[in-house]
């Protein structure tokens, strides 16, 4: 018998395990990152970005009730690299005036990384007919592009300074 071709309710369901999967993660690589940053308002935005993600997960499992599905996590290869990346440059740059900078670039790449997966889950929850999933990707979403502009504001009025001029 052939196999049935997938829809997009399934990609959508997997998109959404894989996204929880990296909220979680993230989760747990914030409060490291916070400990490793020097300039206090970096520190901040790391610690108010760990709130933030909490109501994010509280969210995704709201969007898992809708579609009656259980919350679970599908193992995110790309956050787990960027993840690591982010690591990396906590060992190389330790003690060194660029730490800051590229702990900033790091936590860009994890933002950029959930703009492009919250844009598309709204998207595809508005064509699958759900629209209370749509609005709650939808705050998330908005979320996710507001921390990153405070990012790039951080890096463009301190941050980047801070690692050129020592």
């Amino acid at each position: 018998m052939a196999k049935q071709p997938k829809q997009l309710d399934e990609l959508f369901h997997d998109t959404l395990k894989d996204i929880y999967f990296a909220e979680k993660k993230i989760l747990t690589a914030l409060p490291k990152m916070a400990k490793a940053a020097r300039n206090p308002d970096l520190k901040a935005a790391f610690e108010k970005h760990r709130g933030e993600t909490e109501g994010q997960i509280d969210r995704l499992e709201q969007v898992f009730q809708i579609i009656e599905a259980k919350p679970q996590g599908k193992k995110c290869e790309a956050i787990v690299g960027i993840l690591k990346e982010g690591d990396e440059i906590s060992k190389d740059y330790k003690g060194s005036p660029a730490l800051d900078a590229g702990l900033l670039a790091a936590a860009q790449a994890v933002e950029h990384y959930e703009i492009s997966r919250y844009g598309t889950l709204r998207t595809w929850a508005e064509e699958l007919g759900l629209p209370q999933a749509a609005k709650l990707l939808q705050a998330t979403l908005n979320e996710e592009e507001k921390t990153d502009q405070a990012l790039t504001r951080l890096a463009e009025v301190a941050v980047n300074q801070e690692a050129e001029a020592a």
